[in-house]
């Protein structure tokens, strides 16, 4: 049982018995982690502020089962993993990150069982999700959540799921193909997930028309910065002179290297371990894999200063820093940061143009 939750920092979060204690504690540790980033920005406070989701997911999670243990529809009747996806999937989530999720559980014997434990998982993902939103979690915009029926299945529907999506590559499939690529189990049989991953990889390499798309759409977000080496700010509206970090910045350099990342075999979902695979697979370089490490690095911290929006009473991370926060000490190294992205991003376009004739 994979189990986040065990270190001594969070023992108020494991020992919660209630969504009130929960809330609290999110609250009360991230106040703390928010002092630590706006007097000295660090990698260890982001580190701590993911660790901190973790526990606090896991936490919901038993709760949840709790909850059906009460309700009279007993334990899990078998085996499942549940699953985090987009930025929770990669280790990178800010303070305000909604939900991406999915469960996966363990197949049936027989057709009794299998309709039992999809009306079981189904329930527990929906109180789970319930419960996460309690806390401060919102929903998945494009629902890509566990309470999703289309994101909670059985091992073989999973299967037979990825399946369709690398037969019909149409631009829909191929995001749920990129989303599923970022899977990281968070609660329950990480086995299950890993079995699944297997599959997914293995569909991979029998699909190379899946190749070209993936490419496409990891090229659709552009890193903001000009030809001229100026920095490519929003000019109108209430964000007039923001600067889009989580699209302009952040998200290309994670589409870049989770393909390099998929193309290569490696499994990792964090974006900073998979730079570190492909530099030991010489498929970077290392001053290439330095400049990479640093530059993310960066943007992984900025993103922890975007400025945020209330949607449906939920705290919303907006992606974009405000242009109060461009500070003179700033410009350089986010220059600098961008163009190394945007060398990344011209390497992956590289490799388009000689696989597939451009576009």
């Amino acid at each position: 049982m994979h189990n986040p939750i065990g270190e001594k920092r969070w023992l108020d979060i494991a020992c919660a018995d209630n969504l009130d204690q929960l809330k609290s504690a999110r609250e009360r540790e991230q106040r703390l982690l928010e002092d630590e980033l706006a007097s000295s920005p660090s990698d260890e406070a982001i580190v701590t502020l993911n660790e901190l989701h973790d526990a606090l997911i896991a936490r919901v999670l038993m709760l949840a089962e709790n909850d059906l243990a009460r309700s009279g529809l007993g334990a899990p009747p078998v085996p499942y993993a549940y699953m985090l996806y987009g930025s929770g999937g990669r280790f990178e989530q800010t303070m305000h990150s909604d939900q991406d999720s999915g469960l996966v559980y363990a197949d049936a014997t027989n057709e009794a069982e299998e309709e039992r434990n999809r009306i079981y998982f189904l329930k527990l993902a929906e109180t789970a999700v319930e419960h996460l939103i309690a806390i401060g979690y919102p929903p998945c915009e494009g629902n890509v959540i566990a309470s999703n029926p289309a994101w909670c299945m059985s091992l073989t529907e999973w299967a037979a799921r990825i399946a369709s999506w690398f037969a019909e590559p149409s631009w829909e499939n191929v995001r749920y193909l990129l989303i599923a690529a970022d899977a990281r189990t968070i609660w329950g049989d990480a086995s299950l997930a890993d079995r699944l991953r297997s599959r997914y990889f293995g569909d991979l390499l029998g699909h190379p028309v899946i190749e070209r798309r993936m490419l496409e759409n990891t090229l659709r977000h552009k890193v903001l910065i000009g030809v001229f080496g100026q920095l490519l700010t929003e000019r109108y509206g209430e964000n007039a002179g923001s600067l889009d970090i989580k699209y302009g910045a952040y998200i290309p350099m994670v589409n870049a290297f989770r393909l390099l990342a998929m193309r290569a075999g490696i499994r990792e979902t964090s974006t900073l371990r998979r730079i570190d695979a492909l530099r030991e697979e010489d498929l970077l370089d290392m001053e290439e894999a330095m400049e990479a490490k640093e530059a993310f690095g960066l943007f992984l911290k900025l993103r922890m200063f975007t400025s945020v929006a209330v949607e449906d009473g939920h705290l919303v991370g907006t992606g974009k820093l405000p242009a109060s926060k461009l500070t003179k000490e700033m410009i350089a190294p986010l220059k600098k940061a961008l163009k190394t992205g945007n060398k990344i991003q011209r390497k992956v376009q590289k490799e388009l143009q000689y696989r597939f004739g451009g576009r």
